[in-house]
């Protein structure tokens, strides 16, 4: 049974449960339905399907995702940026018919479903983590403006072309003239509402409210007599349960985009989950939020939906509303059940600006305006580099944007890593340590040795810059050393070539009458250099257990001066 608790934490909750958490869970769930239901319906229309594969893709998602997610709070369901990545990954489907793309979208939420699912297996979760923070708020902004001049056609009352950011936004701006007045009038009361709505209290269900009075107005006013365009019926009762049809050449297709998904939609939903998580003082765990999200897809699959992700709106008013555990999201799942078999009719008055001003609003909730700010003012390159993933987005398209995302986080990474940090320490004074000289106001360097830290992994790609730097630094010293203590604390990790590089490096150091030593060597590197020869080329006596060991064994054998 523990196995099972802990594939499924979520049950275990459920065991514990206590009966004075209900009403809390109950209106969270209440509310969590209210802005689940226009949201669902306007993601839908974003990701290029009808309003009724949005509630499919909210329903038994939420319910799973209940099961086997180590978080109290995080909602998934339909996303925006995740949307829209779908929309652009079936565009390729698109000229086989609504059917064909339509199946092809059920393949994407049963791969990106079984992608996650291998992820928490292998213990992938530190993919959270995996791209920056500058270059997913310039990926997150960059398709915020995607989203909003996507749907900025719809506020003004005409169909705009699809394309890249600046191509539609010249055939908006060209065609400003074609603009309906109620069409616009609508939309721009239903953003002023949401926004408003966000300044006074997230536990107002503003989506709900802002559709159900474009609906009546819609229905008691006649606006459809002056060219307001409304959303229409609505197919009622309970999706059909199918297992999605397999087909090889089509996953062959969708694996880069089903990869590049998993892993922004991850990274952005783990933003939330450990953001809300921090805020109420417990933890989640990656890896097991990697098998959330892929149950919720895959059952998203089985019930005709889209790829799911976490949702931060719906998650922030689950949080405001008190919710205590998961079961809030099994009840907004409930509610919108009943809605869907019982309430559908309602829904065909929706005005589609009402819906396009809940995605603008939604998509605007995506820009993160102060840490650009913040990382403009501390550092200018990586705020080049998220402008320049926004640009990308914008420019090449969402897909493109996020290969080259990623491209830009491996490039960012690699040349971290080829070119870590270092220092030349130098004895603290009153003290017994040592630190690097160039964060001390003032320092003693020991004469005649220079100590030297590498502060990363010794391996392939940066063991030449470890030998060049170390050249580089004998050379510029004012009395040459005869002794190069390595402080090897920092080196967890070394690798053959790595090894072949050191131990050339030592080669030629006492080619002209340095020494070398080492101090604070990890069991790695002590089981390296102990295979290659290395320990017994520089006299293992002179592996140290600490720096000041080493400096103190150099002053009494090696100058006894």
């Amino acid at each position: 049974m523990e196995v099972i608790y802990n594939l499924m934490p979520g049950l275990k909750t459920f065991r514990s449960y206590k009966k004075e958490w209900l009403p809390k869970d109950f209106a969270a769930g209440l509310s969590v339905a209210a802005i689940a239901l226009p949201v669902s319906i306007a993601y839908a229309g974003l990701a290029g399907f009808p309003p009724e594969i949005g509630l499919y893709s909210a329903i038994l998602p939420m319910t799973v995702f209940a099961f086997f997610t180590s978080s109290k709070q995080l909602v998934v369901g339909p996303d925006s940026a995740t949307c829209i990545m779908v929309a652009t990954i079936l565009i390729p489907f698109a000229a086989l018919g609504a059917g064909a793309q339509y199946q092809a979208c059920i393949l994407l939420s049963f791969l990106a479903g079984v992608l996650c699912i291998l992820g928490g297996v292998f213990r992938l979760g530190f993919l959270a983590d995996f791209l920056s923070k500058p270059i997913l708020t310039g990926y997150l902004n960059g398709l915020a403006l995607s989203i909003i001049i996507s749907q900025a056609g719809k506020i003004f009352g005409y169909r705009i072309i699809s394309g890249g950011f600046f191509k539609v936004l010249v055939n908006f701006l060209s065609r400003l003239s074609e603009s309906n007045i109620v069409i616009l009038m609508i939309g721009i009361s239903v953003m002023v509402f949401l926004v408003v709505c966000k300044k006074i209290s997230h536990k107002i269900p503003a989506p709900l409210i802002a559709s159900a009075g474009g609906a009546a107005a819609v229905y008691f006013l006649g606006l459809q007599n002056y060219g307001v365009f409304v959303l229409g019926p609505v197919p009622g009762g309970l999706p059909s349960l199918n297992i999605p049809h397999i087909d090889f050449n089509e996953i062959s297709q969708l694996l880069p985009g089903a990869l590049s998904l998993v892993l922004i939609s991850y990274c952005s939903g783990m933003l939330t989950d450990k953001s809300f998580a921090m805020k109420s003082g417990y933890d989640v765990d990656g890896n097991q939020e990697f098998i959330g999200f892929g149950a919720a897809n895959i059952a998203s699959a089985f019930s005709g939906g889209f790829v799911v992700s976490g949702a931060d709106s719906r998650t922030a008013v689950s949080a405001s509303m008190g919710g205590k555990t998961s079961l809030t999201s099994i009840i907004a799942a409930a509610v919108l059940l009943v809605i869907i078999l019982f309430l559908s009719a309602p829904l065909a008055y929706l005005p589609n600006a009402a819906l396009a001003g809940i995605v603008i609003v939604s998509a605007f909730g995506l820009f993160n305006f102060p840490f650009l700010k913040k990382l403009y003012k501390i550092n200018k390159k990586e705020f080049a580099l998220s402008v320049f993933t926004s640009l990308a987005v914008m420019t090449v398209g969402v897909l493109e944007g996020v290969l080259i995302a990623i491209g830009l986080a491996l490039a960012g990474l690699l040349a971290k890593a080829a070119k870590p940090a270092d220092a030349i320490l130098g004895r603290v004074p009153n003290s017994e340590s040592y630190q690097n000289i160039d964060i001390l106001e003032t320092e003693v360097q020991t004469p005649g040795i220079l100590i030297y830290r590498f502060e990363s992994a010794l391996v392939f790609f940066n063991a030449d810059y470890f030998k060049s730097r170390v050249r580089e630094l004998i050379s510029k010293a004012e009395q040459k050393p005869a002794l190069l203590l390595l402080d090897m604390g920092s080196v967890n990790l070394i690798d053959v070539t790595g090894n072949d590089y050191l131990e050339d490096l030592i080669d030629e150091l006492n080619s002209k009458g340095i020494k070398v030593a080492f101090a604070r060597s990890k069991k790695r590197l002590l089981e390296m250099i102990e295979k290659s020869g290395i320990a017994e080329k520089i006299g293992r006596k002179h592996v140290y257990l600490s720096v000041r060991e080493g400096v103190e064994d150099y002053l009494k054998n090696e100058n006894p001066s």
